[in-house]
């Protein structure tokens, strides 16, 4: 038993995962009643989901308390490229929408559990508000926001008066949560493989027919970013070829983070990335969970798609200077998706509010969203969390190749 499962636990994990994908495939196509496999999938997303939250708020702490100075500007480039690849995201789900326009059907309204946002005051006072929320209640809520801004707040507290015994119990319980999350990490290939039989069982062919034209602009747009104007950035800021990179955090996040729909469980795969590729803890234990905040290139594609979809069925033109507005709506809107019940569909309301749409007809919107969500949903998760690495790799990359360090994706 232990020769197995040393040759499990030996063998490369995307390989793995492969396997379990194909595995769920055909077991959801051939067995589709067998409901365990899906249950499978449950426990690892649930898993990560639990572990995420303490991990976000152990380590930064940790890193904040132990950090050395000269990382403040490192920040400020990650939140940089965050919202510059978040903004263009919209700028170019406005630009293919005007070039491939769609329509939607529209016929029932739609009732949400979600509360629809109807303003950008609303997105940003639910931030601030979450920012403040009770710590515990944070953790045990996964409010990532919280999270970070209490853990913030008690690093920055530490490292000004803990003593070096107390440092070093901190870093004693970071290792420790971080085991515990190789430890998960190790269970991705049945929880993917659970992941994928749900997919498959539950879900037919009608939605490629039937919203195919809306599936496409969406890939398409998504596909955009992730392979041209993501690269782009990074290359920009690099100044060499970014796709290794692109293609590593494509391959080792991406590929995740498509199946478990969930930037917040991916937090313990991007930061175990972070490590293989050797980054700084001190860095990307804050980077990583910011990301899952505020880069949001999938979301802004979403809202802007969605939302000048709408506005072509009613008939409505939109003029350059309101597809300028909405790309810049978008973006913030989606920056706050992660506080907002339902995520980015609820904020398409928002968005629509720009031309005139009534809430009824944004919620038929909003309907067909959770309708093609087990496509978009998956792929906008991919992009938004391998992004996550790739920026904040790419900011510590700029500082190395100061220094005249190589750089080895």
């Amino acid at each position: 038993m232990k020769k197995v499962l040393k040759m499990y636990v030996e063998t490369n994990l995307i390989i793995r995962i492969v396997i379990g994908l194909v595995i769920g495939v055909l077991i959801g196509l051939l067995l589709p009643s067998w409901w365990v496999v899906g249950f499978l999938g449950d426990i690892f997303v649930g898993a990560l989901k639990a572990i995420a939250p303490v991990l976000v708020f152990v380590l930064v702490i940790c890193s904040l308390a132990n950090a050395g100075k000269g990382i403040g500007k490192r920040f400020r480039t990650v939140i940089t490229l965050y919202m510059v690849s978040t903004f263009l995201a919209a700028i170019v789900a406005v630009i293919v929408s005007r070039i491939f326009p769609t329509t939607l059907i529209l016929a029932n309204t739609y009732e949400s559990d979600g509360e629809v946002v109807q303003g950008i005051g609303e997105v940003l006072q639910s931030l601030f508000m979450n920012m403040v929320q009770n710590p515990i209640k944070a953790i045990s809520e996964a409010n990532y926001i919280g999270v970070l801004s209490w853990a913030v707040i008690f690093g920055l507290a530490l490292k000004k008066i803990a003593s070096d015994g107390t440092k070093e119990m901190l870093k004693n319980i970071s290792d420790a949560v971080t085991k515990a999350v190789h430890w998960v990490i190790n269970f991705a290939p049945f929880g993917i493989m659970g992941l994928v039989f749900t997919t498959v069982s539950e879900n037919g062919l009608s939605v490629f027919t039937d919203y195919g034209r809306l599936l496409l602009v969406l890939v398409g747009c998504m596909l955009l970013v992730a392979l041209i104007v993501d690269p782009l950035i990074a290359g920009i800021c690099l100044r060499q070829n970014p796709y290794p990179l692109v293609y590593r955090c494509l391959k080792d996040s991406g590929l995740t983070a498509f199946f478990t729909r969930s930037s917040a469980a991916n937090i313990p795969i991007n930061m175990a990335l972070c490590e293989k590729l050797g980054l700084n803890k001190d860095m990307y234990s804050v980077s990583i969970p910011l990301g899952a905040t505020i880069n949001m290139d999938g979301a802004a594609i979403t809202i802007t798609v969605m939302s000048l979809a709408a506005a072509n069925t009613l008939g409505i033109e939109v003029s350059l200077p309101m597809a300028i507005l909405l790309s810049i709506v978008a973006a913030l809107g989606a920056c706050g998706s992660s506080g907002v019940a339902g995520g980015s569909l609820l904020l398409i309301p928002m968005a629509c509010s720009l031309f005139g749409i009534s809430n009824d007809i944004a919620m038929q919107v909003v309907a067909i969203g959770f309708i093609i969500g087990v496509v978009q949903d998956s792929l906008e998760t991919a992009i938004n969390s391998s992004g996550d690495v790739l920026f904040a790799a790419t900011a510590e990359f700029m500082e190395w190749k100061k220094q005249g360090r190589e750089i080895k994706f």
